[in-house]
């Protein structure tokens, strides 16, 4: 007996990921015929779609995903409809497009905002009437599908800048649904985290286990743009290039590292910083702007290097500066004594 393919699943347990299935549940469950994603690049808008057609009753159907971005807009009209033998230059038989394959199923326009004036026309036809024509055809097919459509814009500010048409907007946005971005699920990102070493421990054959304290800070911290996406494609790089159990702060990228841009407890913590900076009045008098700064220069580069483990290239990279000027800087605070016969002065 053949197992059934698992269903898609959206981990996480932050208040907003539980609500967010609750609905996607309740809309794959309904008959609502059009379905508009809304979320940054990388949040899942291709998982959610998929979850919104296994909870339905056409999950036994096709679901076709079509990226309205990736393909080249003269092409795109015969790759939805089809074409009819000896319509243009190469037809040289008729082709069944994407939207007759998706009869009975779910049709997913990701980044439907890339549509251009004349496809956006074709599309609100095609929703209003669920009929369409073949490039080069005569009589229109009918069809029977679920649309779901999706982008990492709001659509309401393009309709505004009239890059989209406001009565295709509000027919694709019978029902919308926001994914919330990473940043904003708070410990979930350790959930991915667990869920996507195991996956690819087990595909790489490395043996990641957990994050160094200094990591869990960066990754609280780090904004992630690209979001799971991003998130995902970090890990299976480490798995696949790193050895270890452990990720530590020198397996992350350098873009990351300057992003965060401060070691553990220089800003979160007001004692760790030089008195002149401290901000609560403390008994000792803010000192003289250059000898100040330097004590702050010093201690900021003394707990970045004891956070990379006195790794000079992984510091460099932290603090944003080339090998060089690290090693310059840390001669003129003392903190390295220069070549012999170099004539530099160390402080």
């Amino acid at each position: 007996m053949m197992n059934e393919p698992s269903r898609p699943q959206l981990v996480g347990e932050h208040p907003s990921i539980v609500a967010l299935r609750e609905l996607v549940a309740r809309v794959g469950r309904s008959q609502a015929s059009t379905v508009l994603i809304y979320g940054e690049t990388g949040t899942g808008k291709s998982l959610v779609a998929r979850m919104l057609h296994a909870q339905s009753n056409r999950a036994g159907r096709e679901f076709i995903d079509i990226n309205c971005a990736a393909i080249p807009a003269q092409l795109l009209e015969s790759e939805l409809f089809g074409h009819e033998r000896g319509s243009f230059t190469g037809a040289v038989s008729r082709k069944e497009g994407l939207i007759e394959a998706a009869n009975g199923g779910t049709v997913f326009l990701d980044e439907v905002r890339e549509l251009d004036p004349v496809m956006q026309s074709k599309i609100l036809t095609l929703l209003d009437t669920r009929r369409f024509r073949r490039v080069g055809a005569v009589r229109p097919i009918s069809v029977d599908a679920r649309f779901i459509a999706a982008t990492n814009k709001i659509l309401l500010s393009e309709v505004k800048a009239g890059k989209f048409r406001e009565d295709l907007y509000y027919r694709l946005q019978v029902i919308a649904i926001n994914i919330p971005p990473l940043r904003e699920r708070g410990d979930d990102i350790f959930l991915l985290v667990s869920n996507a070493l195991a996956k690819y421990n087990a595909q790489y054959g490395s043996h990641f286990r957990r994050l160094d304290p200094e990591v869990e800070r960066i990754f609280r911290a780090y904004r992630w743009p690209g979001n799971v996406r991003e998130l995902e494609n970090l890990l299976e790089r480490i798995c696949l290039l790193e050895e270890g159990d452990c990720i530590r702060p020198d397996h992350l990228p350098a873009r990351i590292l300057r992003d965060v841009a401060r070691p553990t407890g220089a800003l979160d913590d007001p004692a760790a910083l030089p008195v002149a900076f401290n901000g609560h009045g403390a008994s000792e008098p803010a000192q003289d702007y250059h000898v100040a700064t330097a004590r702050f220069q010093r201690a900021l580069i003394e707990q970045t290097l004891a956070s990379c483990r006195q790794n000079f290239g992984s510091t460099a990279e932290r603090l944003g500066l080339s090998r060089h000027a690290l090693r310059h800087q840390m001669m003129k605070l003392g903190l390295l004594a220069p070549p012999a016969g170099s004539g530099e002065e160390g402080a």
